[in-house]
């Protein structure tokens, strides 16, 4: 099972609507979410080391290079809005493969 977070801006609307894809998207591919998380990119820096896989806008990827050094795998969005865009890039880092049921 794996931990999620997913960051934006203020880690209010956009980052909830990212968050239920991301959901929709896991449960599509049969991959088990301990937990999910979503919240501004200011806390998500700061916590983004206590999860496994972490969502963002594509242009705040670098903001996580702490986390990526210790191993977490760090997922920029081009639309946060797209599941498909997600699904494409959970396939891509191999998560289905490392977690799924």
């Amino acid at each position: 099972m794996i931990k999620v977070l997913v960051a934006c801006a203020n880690g209010a609307g956009s980052s909830l609507l990212m968050k239920i894809n991301v959901e929709k998207v896991f449960k599509k591919l049969e991959v088990p979410v301990q937990k999910i998380h979503h919240c501004s990119l200011s806390e998500g820096k700061s916590s983004a080391l206590q999860y496994d896989v972490v969502f963002c806008p594509l242009t705040f990827i670098s903001m996580f290079q702490q986390a990526i050094d210790k191993g977490a795998i760090v997922i920029g969005l081009r639309n946060i809005m797209s599941q498909a865009e997600a699904e494409e890039k959970i396939i891509a880092a191999g998560i289905v493969e490392k977690y799924k049921k």
